[in-house]
């Protein structure tokens, strides 16, 4: 099940921390939802925002993109998240930006353009899950042959894989 959001308490609580004024500040419509929970703040994202968002929180300071990574809800929609775990070490601070995605549409916009050290972590996310980045440089898969059938990390994949 999928965690509690509760951006008006967050946008009241922290709505002076820096990603958060600068995603206030210029593309408001971008946060979709938010959370702060033991010491964290993770900022749920309109996929039609992902990359514009990331450079406003590169210009905010969060310099590091740490991780991407997915999670699949499935059997509940939206299916999957994209998640990107972005750290600010002047800042001392972390921010996670999620990013619902329904499993009728997989695809989204790559931050590569925005974080070139995404590349590689873009290509997991699509050969483990599916999803694709739309202006990703080199989109193929990364861990599993080129033949190989399916996305092993999906919720609904066999566990002996397709024979």
């Amino acid at each position: 099940m999928q965690d509690a959001y509760d951006k008006a308490a967050v946008l009241a609580e922290h709505g002076i921390h820096p990603a958060i004024a600068a995603i206030q500040a210029s593309l408001p419509d971008a946060l979709l939802d938010a959370k702060f929970d033991r010491g964290e703040l993770t900022l749920k994202i309109a996929r039609e925002h992902i990359r514009a968002t990331a450079a406003l929180v590169l210009k905010a300071g969060f310099t590091f993109l740490e991780d991407v990574t997915c999670v699949d809800y499935y059997p509940v929609e939206p299916r999957f998240q994209v998640i990107y775990h972005i750290l600010s070490l002047s800042l001392k601070a972390r921010v996670r930006l999620a990013v619902p995605i329904d499993s009728i549409d997989l695809e989204i916009d790559s931050i590569v353009p925005v974080w070139p050290s995404a590349d590689f972590y873009e290509r997991e996310v699509f050969d483990l899950f599916g999803i694709r980045f739309g202006g990703h440089p080199n989109l193929r898969r990364i861990m599993m042959p080129d033949e190989w059938e399916g996305h092993p990390l999906r919720k609904d994949y066999p566990v002996e894989g397709y024979r």
